[in-house]
């Protein structure tokens, strides 16, 4: 199935813990296979780390988990909200993603 999510989009979640605090954050990953995505600050969890000699203090890490697709909307920064995107073809030829509601490109933060 195809992703309308991509790596460095900016991104607002809809659904899931994340909605409630009405967060945006940068795609870090997508894995298409499973439909979910990294974001930036979003799905946090604790991590006990062991101390190594790569990581000679250890401790309590947050890192970032996944969150399913459906559960995210590329942010539109005219419109100010989650929107639905479509495709616009440029004078040069080639295709960007825009907002369905204003027109405006949407994609990189």
């Amino acid at each position: 199935m195809k992703t309308r999510i991509r790596k460095g989009d900016l991104v607002v979640a809809v659904a899931g813990r994340e909605r409630f605090a009405g967060k945006t954050g940068t795609v870090l990953r997508v894995f298409p296979g499973t439909q979910r995505a990294i974001v930036e600050g979003f799905n946090l969890s604790k991590r006990h780390m062991r101390p190594t000699q790569k990581n000679p203090k250890g401790g309590i890490v947050q890192k970032e988990r996944s969150i399913h697709i459906s559960n995210l909307m590329p942010y539109c920064a005219k419109c100010r909200r989650g929107v639905r995107t479509g495709s616009k073809q440029l004078a040069d030829g080639s295709a960007v993603r825009c907002c369905r509601v204003c027109g405006e490109p949407v994609g990189k933060a």
